[in-house]
């Protein structure tokens, strides 16, 4: 026990569970730090011969001494045989969507709601789930009292939002800059799952008893199916030769590139930092990707690339924006311009990813090794997959890269399949076992029989 002062507070760690700090000066008052690192003031008593926890707030919306005070009024309270706790539970009782979505809105910004993997929901994500909040949720059902909510009510909020009802533009507070909102079954669907999980989170809270969107029949998302085709790699290749003669596009050709020959993401290429490369392992070690920390393997192309560039390195990212300490930030508007009007007008970053995997598939790779190359979220068996046989993956890496790499500069190849070529396997194979017996002689016939 310590009494709470901000030093203590600040000094507060998270560990594998909650727990209190519970203060010596005043009994009852306490800290209430989460596995997320969060902190929470908090008042424990008892009354009607329970024991009864009222949380003031989060710790940096008040401070130790202000929350000091108010517990202080609040055991005064219960001491006249009042109950905190049982009032804000019957406030919560006649709470408003609009008031509940406020509550999972903060709780969401101050990291306490978890999402992909246990880890608190990423920025982009809150961007997102704050948008359908406010654009569909609120506007539809924001009146409405939470417990009043039932199945038909929920089902009439996904049929308005794919008729469009909740269409709208409107200004954001970027410069000249709009939010369109359209509507459509995909919306639809993401933003029933969404209002499901708040009200998970309500029943979490005692606020309900039952969630009232569990067995809503939500329309499937469009499957995208879009790949180049080989004729559409060269032809990108051509594009992206031309844009590279304007300098102003050089980089985003570059990250372009990558990201063909990667199967990353956009937003995992744009913001790669030298932090994430290693070259001699041959992969990517990304700090924060869509399934939080990934190892993905590189093809010897994508490593050539980045040694080259790391002789010119500057700052902390990989491909720098104007400030060598942030990411390059015009890549959208230049994407936009390098493809409008031409036959891959299209195409998209996540258009290119799904080629490389089916480029992947063409060549003769299974589909764990794909997942593995493409970061997909992984089970144990990918997990393993991917720390025991990485040799595999980084062959595999190699292959697709130095395909794809070839595609683009033009190349029309007769074969897919690098498992059916024996006489490469033979020769690679040779050349290895020559080089790992201390004999690099490249000039020696690697490829004779390797048994009599």
């Amino acid at each position: 026990m310590a009494k709470l002062t901000k030093r203590v507070v600040d000094a507060a760690e998270s560990r594998r569970s909650d727990y209190v700090i519970w203060d010596d000066e005043l009994p009852g008052f306490g800290l209430r730090v989460f596995t997320s690192g969060k902190r929470s003031y908090v008042i424990q008593y008892r009354q009607g011969g329970r024991s009864r926890r009222y949380t003031i707030g989060l710790h940096g919306i008040w401070t130790p001494e202000l929350a000091r005070q108010e517990a202080k009024v609040q055991l005064g309270r219960i001491a006249r045989g009042e109950d905190p706790a049982e009032e804000k539970q019957l406030d919560r009782k006649s709470m408003s969507v609009k008031e509940l979505c406020t509550l999972y809105l903060n709780d969401m910004n101050a990291g306490l709601i978890m999402g992909k993997g246990g880890r608190p929901k990423k920025h982009s994500t809150i961007v997102t789930d704050t948008g359908r909040i406010n654009r569909h949720i609120i506007p539809l059902l924001g009146s409405r009292r939470v417990r009043d909510l039932t199945k038909s009510d929920v089902n009439k909020l996904l049929k308005d939002v794919m008729a469009g009802k909740t269409r709208i533009s409107v200004k954001t507070d970027k410069l000249r800059g709009r939010a369109i909102v359209r509507g459509g079954p995909g919306t639809a669907a993401r933003t029933v799952s969404l209002l499901g999980g708040i009200l998970t989170y309500a029943v979490d809270a005692g606020i309900i008893e039952r969630n009232p969107a569990h067995g809503i029949k939500k329309p499937k998302d469009n499957v995208r199916k879009r790949r180049l085709s080989e004729a559409e790699y060269r032809l990108l290749g051509v594009l992206l030769r031309k844009a590279a003669q304007n300098e102003n596009y050089a980089m985003t050709v570059e990250i372009i590139r990558q990201i063909t020959m990667t199967g990353c993401r956009r937003s995992e290429m744009i913001g790669l930092s030298w932090s994430e490369v290693d070259a001699q392992a041959s992969c990517l070690r990304l700090e924060d990707s869509k399934e939080g920390y990934s190892i993905r393997p590189i093809g010897l192309p994508v490593v050539e690339y980045l040694e080259e560039r790391a002789k010119s390195r500057i700052g902390t990212y990989v491909f720098p924006g104007r400030d060598e300490d942030r990411a390059f930030g015009s890549f959208p508007n230049h994407w936009k311009k390098i493809f409008t009007d031409s036959p891959l007008a299209d195409v998209t970053p996540h258009v290119l990813r799904h080629s490389f995997a089916s480029i992947a598939n063409d060549l003769g790779f299974t589909e764990i090794t794909i997942a593995a190359l493409v970061g997909h979220a992984k089970g144990s068996v990918t997990s393993n997959y991917i720390h025991t046989v990485d040799t595999a993956l980084i062959m595999a890496a190699d292959t697709i890269a130095g395909y794809i790499q070839g595609l683009l500069d033009g190349i029309e190849f007769k074969q897919t399949a690098y498992a059916l070529d024996r006489d490469s396997r033979k020769t690679s194979l040779a050349r290895f076992l020559q080089k790992a017996a201390g004999n690099d002689d490249r000039t020696a016939d690697v490829a004779q029989p390797l048994a009599a």
